[in-house]
């Protein structure tokens, strides 16, 4: 499992705190339109796969999932990964930060 922490906005969008994703439950359509895992299975990967989840807890007024998600750092075991390209494996713990007022 990967643990996906969500913080502030990021966190008012999914409608909660943290999730877990098991990688192995995810898959994409290849050219051909059948499910293939998504192996590896990518920071870019989970973020899609963050995408498609249904949260029937996410208030209503909430900011869109997919725009804090666009605009969010994100850290990976507690190291900075803008490279979506990053591979993950379980045990791994990715944080959602989308970018803060203030100074």
């Amino acid at each position: 499992m990967i643990t996906v922490r969500y913080f502030a906005a990021a966190k008012a969008a999914a409608g909660l705190d943290e999730e877990r994703i098991d990688p192995a439950a995810f898959t994409h359509p290849d050219d051909d339109g059948a499910a293939t895992p998504m192996a590896p299975f990518t920071l870019g990967a989970l973020l899609e796969t963050l995408l498609r989840l249904e949260r029937p807890g996410t208030p209503s007024g909430a900011p869109e999932l997919s725009r804090v998600l666009s605009r969010s750092s994100f850290l990976v075991n507690g190291v900075a990964a803008k490279d979506h390209t990053k591979p993950l494996s379980p045990g791994d713990m990715v944080d959602v930060l989308p970018p803060f007022a203030g100074g």
